[in-house]
Order: structure tokens, then sequence, then C-alpha cells
């Protein structure tokens, strides 16, 4: 039977802020607050997007007896935020592709007198062809290479997750259903710094947007004006999905949402 939980350091943080180092890539914004935890698992909050992550114990290594300008809480190994979950970085070692008819060279056993023969040294005379062949086998690696290494560049640069081809479209967690209203929104994230309508003639509704761009996202609301419009989801950085509840008719509001790329 497991002893009770002793509190720890991190426990004790409470409502406090802090920021992992080192930063879990693939998150935006590097400031947390403790929601919950467990005796094998601590979920954080992010302050500015609102995103939810659990993490194990094992891979939290303390917090900072020093809290100016913010709380330091250690990780054992680097982390990045992927499909949904935090996993620890994989350095992959890129080997370099052996040629053609390669032999690895060894030394060769000494006779049973324990004496090597004397090198005399052999100049073979060379085939022709050989040296050309070399040469396009190392153009060829080098190629390879070089191809690698600039996706991996472009993969770290803001270009790569901008273009979509390496990540995943993410969802965050929303404390939002489908019956909060324009008022109950503002009074929990204040007031967005841009507010819009679309609106959809051919069914006589709207689509209320609510921009907050320090969080990130753009909340949207359906409804034939604003205070009759409720909660349908949340928008990220080009217009992808993020967040989506049930409607009332017991559809999933993702349709409606991507209906605002056209």
């Amino acid at each position: 039977m497991p002893g009770p939980h002793i509190p720890t350091p991190l426990d004790q943080l409470g409502p406090r802020p802090f920021s992992f180092y080192p930063p879990i890539a693939g998150t935006q914004h590097n400031e947390w607050a403790l929601h919950s935890a467990s005796a094998e698992e601590i979920q954080v909050r992010n302050t500015r997007t609102w995103q939810y992550l659990w993490i194990p114990r094992r891979l939290v290594r303390g917090v900072s007896s020093i809290e100016e300008p913010v709380v330091i809480v250690g990780l054992l190994k680097d982390l990045e935020y992927r499909e949904g979950a935090v996993v620890p970085v994989v350095h992959r070692v890129i080997e370099m592709p052996r040629a053609v008819n390669e032999v690895r060279w060894r030394a060769p056993e000494p006779p049973a007198g324990g004496h090597l023969a004397p090198v005399v040294g052999i100049r073979l005379a060379a085939e022709p062809g050989a040296g050309k062949d070399r040469s396009w086998l190392a153009r060829i690696a080098a190629g390879v290479l070089a191809c690698v290494v600039g996706l991996i560049v472009y993969r770290e640069s803001p270009l790569g997750p901008r273009a979509g081809f390496f990540t995943a479209p993410s969802r965050v967690v929303l404390p939002f259903n489908a019956d909060d209203d324009y008022l109950s929104l503002i009074s929990r994230l204040g007031r967005p710094a841009v507010e819009s309508v679309r609106r959809a003639p051919a069914e006589g509704l709207g689509f209320y947007l609510l921009r907050y761009p320090e969080r990130g996202f753009t909340l949207v609301l359906t409804g034939a004006t604003r205070d009759e419009a409720r909660y349908t989801g949340a928008l990220g950085r080009g217009g992808r999905v993020i967040h989506s509840v049930r409607l009332r008719d017991g559809k999933d509001s993702t349709a409606a949402l991507a209906s605002l790329r056209r």
C-alpha cells in the first residue's frame, strides 16, 4: 500500500507563475501555473494560451530558491510538446553512407612466433575509372547530407511550423462550452483587442469573432445577434481550429469553424 504523498516545493508553488528550464519545445510562451498534481504527474497551465500539459514528476529536477524575476522549475531532460503530449527530445545522429564495396580494415594477427613480418611497400596500379567512381559517390553523399541538414534547419526556423509541414495541428483546452455567451467570455478573459462579425445570409446567422492576439487565439460565437450568440469554438494562427464544442443538435462545431477559412 503506497504511503501518503509528501508535499514538495513544487506542490507549494500555489498560484504563482513559473518558467521551465530548459523551455518545453513546441509551446509558444514559457510561463506556467500549477493546476493539479498527483503522486506521479503534475498538470500545468500556460498563463497566456490556456494550454494544459501533464508532466511526469521524475522529469522535474526542482524549484529555484530565487524568485526574481520569475520562479524557475528545472527539468532533467529536454522536452517537447508533440501530438497532444509531452515527450523527451530525441537527438538523432546522422551516419554518413558507406561507399559501395567498402571493407573495414582489420589488423592482421601475429604469427606463432610473436613477431610480424617486415612490411614491404607495394604500389598497385589504379584500375581505370576507379577514381571517377569514388568522386561521384562522394558528391552523392555530400548532396544527401546537405539535404538532411537543410531540412533540420528549416524545421527549427520560424518558417517550418508556419508552413505546417512538420507539425500537426494541435488542440488546446479552453474552459468554455456551447452555453457560454458574450458576457461570460469577457468576464473571464476581458474585452478582446478586436471584435468583428461575418454574416451568413443563407442561415440568417452571424459569426462574431473576438480576437485575443496576446493569447494567440480568436473566440467565435454564432447567433442572430451578439447578445443571442453562443460560443462555437476557437481559431488559432492561420485560421486553424484549435477548440470545438458539441452543439445543441449533437454535432461537433469543427465543420462550422472551418467554413470561416473559405
